[in-house]
């Protein structure tokens, strides 16, 4: 492996799991009321994070299609609060558990491919490669 884990990757690794754990909570909660606002609001600081500290992890020195996912992370969060305050819950909730299950889900499953930093942590932690 050529790269190591350096305070950005840190970072985005804290704050994307911190979103993982934090975005159940508010799934599970009820919702609308000023507590789901303010875990909601703290959610979108945590993807902002995220996705904004994607462009300065680059592998091989170029994007790669992940920054595009973290692009539309950013355009998808960007409606979805528009959705809130315009009052269109439904669209509002559908892009958040999009957002929730395409970024934090799927994306976090391929880092923990043994060619990824984490992944490779990972197995070659438990022995398996």
């Amino acid at each position: 492996m050529n790269q190591e884990f350096t305070p950005v990757i840190l970072i985005h690794l804290g704050a994307a799991l911190f979103a993982l754990a934090l975005g159940a909570a508010v799934f599970l909660r009820r919702k609308g009321t000023p507590a789901h606002r303010l875990l909601g609001r703290t959610w979108v600081g945590l993807m902002l994070v995220t996705a904004i500290s994607t462009y300065w992890i680059r592998s091989s020195g170029s994007f790669s299609w992940i920054h595009g996912l973290s692009v539309i992370s950013l355009v998808a969060l960007a409606f979805a609060m528009y959705f809130a305050v315009a009052g269109n819950i439904r669209r509002h909730q559908r892009i958040m558990k999009g957002v929730y299950f395409i970024a934090l889900i799927v994306a976090g499953a391929f880092t923990l491919l043994p060619e990824r930093l984490l992944g490779h942590a990972l197995w070659s932690t438990l022995g398996v490669i």
